[in-house]
């Protein structure tokens, strides 16, 4: 698998750009991190605003790039198959026997069966598309000495993010100093157990940290990541859905059972010396009546009106075959909580044991908080604080994050 990994990564690699653009991951995922930040020219300081966008340009951005399919190519594909072609033959045959009403009609059928699957597939990724936008991951990145948080797909090698529970690995990255995190590979390797990961070791993208905070520093992004080059190994991998397959199927069988008659039409008229004309006519005849002509089109429209009502309902459907194919499960399993909120933390008043005032509580819970992780918990205990100045008479020697077993978080 490594060297089918390593072929795909090269044969990828951009035109124009020099061997160090970092040279060779393996490298740099294995190298002593001193050395990595040498060959990055990074340090535990991140980069520059003006140094990360020149190397955005260099190396482009950290996303797996998709296929633009040709649209007129997408929409030629509608008349391509088994049925569409029986269809064509159709109204060849009605041409050439100058049924012109048959000809016309079989015709608009053929092109509004084509439309209606095209347009309605068109819109849909138009709405996924605003969708991932919408959705896009942020990295907490060092940027000229301050955390902001960029998309992920500005990231660029020699960033130093910030990763914490929850958050998914945005990019290859190395671990800086801090405590060991515990993180979830099972996108990449199938293992459902979480890997446990000390400063220095190499984190993935697609992961997810379960356990623990830590700094990383970038050293591959986009098709160079682990996961980008596994991407583009199964790029080209294609499913057929059941509802195809039993399309195909029908078509097969009415394609076999006309073509035999035809044949046999052909056969008779041969030996009984019919003229070609006359046999044609017969053969039209037989073809339109073995093919279902508006079967398409009616499945078409059909899963369109679907697709319509389901968009009502905010969801959205990428393909109409799927929704034939959501129609056959029978049980969908699915995690929620099912609490409705504002999605709005505020704290409450503090309950106190011992004469320790509220305020002490605040202040306690405001040293085991970080503003710079952008947790909502962290922030509603920062917020409640009266006097923020009084945090900086305070030294943080160590931080414990936040996880699940412990539920707490921990400042030195």
């Amino acid at each position: 698998m490594k060297p089918q990994a390593d072929q795909a990564h090269s044969s990828a690699s951009k035109p124009g750009l020099k061997p160090d653009a970092p040279d060779s991951k393996d490298e740099l995922k294995t190298l002593p991190l001193p050395e990595v930040e040498k060959k990055l020219q990074s340090s535990a300081d991140g980069l520059t605003q003006a140094e990360a966008e020149k190397r955005l340009t260099k190396y482009g951005p950290n996303e797996i790039k998709e296929e633009k399919q040709n649209l007129l190519l997408k929409f030629l594909g509608y008349f391509w198959g088994p049925i569409p072609w029986m269809i064509e033959i159709a109204v060849i045959l009605s041409g050439v026997v100058r049924h012109w009403p048959d000809f016309f009609i079989i015709l608009l059928l053929l092109v509004a069966n084509a439309v209606v699957g095209f347009w309605e597939e068109h819109e849909a990724g138009n709405a996924i598309a605003a969708l991932k936008a919408k959705l896009a991951i942020k990295a907490r990145v060092k940027r000229d000495g301050k955390w902001i948080n960029p998309a992920a797909r500005e990231l660029v090698p020699g960033d130093v993010i910030r990763l914490r529970l929850g958050d998914i690995v945005p990019a290859d990255a190395r671990l800086l100093d801090g405590d060991p995190v515990e993180l979830d590979q099972s996108a990449l390797t199938g293992e459902s157990l979480p890997a446990t990961r000390k400063p220095g070791e190499a984190v993935f993208s697609g992961s997810i940290v379960r356990r623990g905070e830590i700094g990383a520093l970038v050293y591959a992004t986009g098709e160079k990541t682990y996961f980008g080059r596994t991407a583009q190994l199964v790029e080209t991998a294609h499913t057929v859905s059941h509802f195809q397959r039993a399309v195909l199927k029908i078509g097969n069988y009415l394609i076999m059972l006309a073509v035999a008659l035809v044949a046999l039409i052909v056969a008779v008229a041969i030996y009984r010396g019919d003229p070609i004309l006359t046999t044609l006519q017969f053969a039209l005849v037989l073809t339109v009546a073995a093919i279902p002509v508006a079967m398409p089109t009616v499945l078409s429209v059909t899963m369109a009106v679907g697709a319509r009502l389901l968009a009502k309902k905010q969801a959205v459907v990428s393909r109409l075959v799927a929704i034939e194919e959501l129609a056959g499960v029978d049980v969908l399993c699915a995690d929620k909580t099912g609490t409705l909120t504002q999605n709005k933390l505020s704290l409450g008043d503090p309950f106190c044991v011992n004469d320790v005032s509220a305020d002490q509580v605040i202040l306690y819970s405001a040293l085991a908080s970080r503003a710079d992780n952008n947790d909502t918990i962290d922030l509603a205990v920062l917020t409640g604080l009266k006097n923020k100045d009084s945090l900086n008479d305070y030294q943080e020697l160590h931080f414990q994050p936040f996880d699940p077993v412990h539920k707490r978080t921990e400042a030195t």
